[in-house]
């Protein structure tokens, strides 16, 4: 067993061993769930990584559309690949 300690901000370290063991990677997300007095963090999959980085680009604004028909959309996508890409 581990032991990690709580800092000034409730924030806690997770050991390298224990970031290993679980397959952790910097942006991962972890659910939190309280049952009494114990504490659990799960790591949610890859889907809820990429829904949560897709619900950051519809916040900030960066999406095309609502369109009004899949022709529209098509004509829209072809018209973003023919702009030159920011580097």
């Amino acid at each position: 067993m581990t032991l990690v300690k709580v800092k000034e901000k409730y924030q806690v370290t997770l050991p390298a061993s224990v970031r290993r063991k679980a397959g952790l990677a910097v942006g991962d997300l972890l659910e939190a769930k309280v049952q009494g007095k114990k504490i659990t963090l799960t790591p949610k999959g890859i889907v809820d990584r990429e829904l949560a980085l897709a619900l950051e680009d519809v916040k900030k604004g960066r999406v095309y559309g609502p369109f009004s028909s899949a022709k529209d959309m098509i004509r829209s996508l072809h018209q973003e690949a023919k702009r030159p890409r920011k580097r």
